[in-house]
């Protein structure tokens, strides 16, 4: 009962955002007779209700590290007030996909501590996560650049989405015992030669057709994205300075052939180094994000009072744009903080956890949000090329939420176990 009412007093605060939330869109649309006012009531108490259920059921099973989950709502919160502003349309299937989102948090919750099975089938991930792979070329379609999207009936599904889970788990069981890849010799008997290939660099290769796959989609930013994950990695568990070397290498050469070769990534290294040059064209939508952000000055110009709907994308990439527009930038901070907590408590379990599976596992998932929210952020303030990949928990997406609380639902697990 005392850990009871010691925890449940911070959940007060995201019911709070959200009452206030949805009860400024109330007002905000009330003048406006074609739309029904009750609608946005009953997402409002339905966010809220998912959010307090979920909450009561991860106190009451003592599910691990409380706080994650909090940390979430509050950027979920955040998220679906802001697209609720922006398309109720598009809210409203967010907010199912949240429902579906934490149903798969508490299946992979409870699959995650049940089975012990997840370190001992390294080849699996790979081999599961190329078939995807596959499937999504020959049968995907496209959208911005990048051909990453599977049509089932009328939801569109993106598959990268599941493979980032798959390639934490890939990178957990190599390090964790990585005698289960071993050496190769390749024999050319027309130059009486045999090449030996250490498990090293068995391991790097997998990890590039990771990358080369994704380069076949054209999905640079979530290619770019898995490389970040697999260089901390190397740096962090003590590759030689020529492997790192040859990794930044293999970097600089496959940057300068994206920029050559794809039209979309030299639309968007161009209008990063100066988009005022075309500011009617390729360079409307960052330069319109800038716009947004400073008009929005420390605290907003109010939800509902600006106008985040001339930045194009606005519900996905550029989000948070319309968040600093609306909420002020003191607004923008505040998401921010919140990536940070939940960064710090991320690696903290990893830390504090014994089983070196679950470490690395931990450890990998809190890189894979840090580095995303990183890449996405940096490219709407123009600190780096914009990518197109989707703010954690926040930009609309069902693939992208979905797949966030599979991982979230994992990092509890492991946090039960610290």
């Amino acid at each position: 009962m005392k850990n009871y009412t010691r925890f449940v007093k911070p959940v007060y605060m995201v019911v709070l955002i959200n009452l206030i939330g949805f009860l400024l869109l109330y007002m905000y649309s009330k003048p406006n007779n074609n739309i029904n006012n009750n609608i946005t009531i009953f997402a409002g108490f339905s966010v809220i209700a998912l959010i307090c259920l979920t909450y009561a059921l991860i106190l009451k099973l003592e599910m691990g590290d409380e706080y994650l989950f909090l940390i979430v709502s509050m950027l979920m919160s955040i998220g679906i007030i802001m697209l609720y502003r922006l398309d109720r349309n598009l809210a409203q299937k967010q907010i199912i996909w949240l429902a579906v989102g934490i149903i798969m948090f508490f299946a992979c919750y409870f699959a995650y501590l049940k089975l012990n099975i997840w370190y001992k089938v390294a080849y699996l991930y790979p081999i599961v996560s190329y078939i995807l792979f596959i499937i999504t070329i020959v049968f995907g379609g496209g959208k911005r650049g990048a051909n990453n999207w599977i049509a089932i009936g009328h939801i569109n599904v993106q598959l990268s989405e599941i493979i980032k889970v798959l390639y934490i788990f890939f990178l957990a069981s190599y390090y964790t015992d990585p005698d289960k890849f071993r050496d190769c010799t390749i024999a050319v008997k027309r130059l009486k030669i045999k090449i030996n290939i250490s498990k090293q660099w068995i391991f790097i290769a997998l990890n590039y057709i990771f990358i080369g796959f994704l380069f076949l989609q054209r999905e640079l930013g979530t290619a770019f994205l898995f490389f970040g994950v697999f260089i901390f990695f190397l740096f962090i568990f003590g590759s030689k300075i020529s492997t790192l070397v040859f990794n930044a290498i293999i970097a600089c050469i496959g940057l300068v052939f994206s920029y050559f070769y794809f039209y979309h990534i030299r639309v968007r290294f161009d209008t990063w180094i100066n988009p005022w040059s075309d500011i009617s064209n390729k360079g409307y939508q960052i330069t319109q994000s800038l716009f947004a952000i400073g008009s929005g000055g420390f605290f907003g110009t109010g939800l509902g009072l600006g106008r985040p709907d001339f930045v194009p994308e606005v519900h996905t990439d550029f989000i948070f744009s319309a968040i600093c527009e609306e909420m002020g930038i003191f607004g923008g901070i505040a998401v921010i903080f919140l990536f940070f907590i939940f960064a710090y408590r991320g690696f903290k379990i990893s830390l504090m956890v014994k089983e070196t599976f679950d470490r690395i596992v931990a450890l990998g998932i809190t890189l894979m949000f840090a580095l995303q929210t990183f890449i996405i952020l940096g490219g709407v303030i123009k600190l780096i090329p914009l990518t197109g990949i989707t703010l954690p928990f926040i930009s609309y997406g069902g693939s992208s939420l979905v797949s966030g609380f599979i991982s979230l639902g994992i990092l509890q697990a492991i946090s039960k176990k610290a």
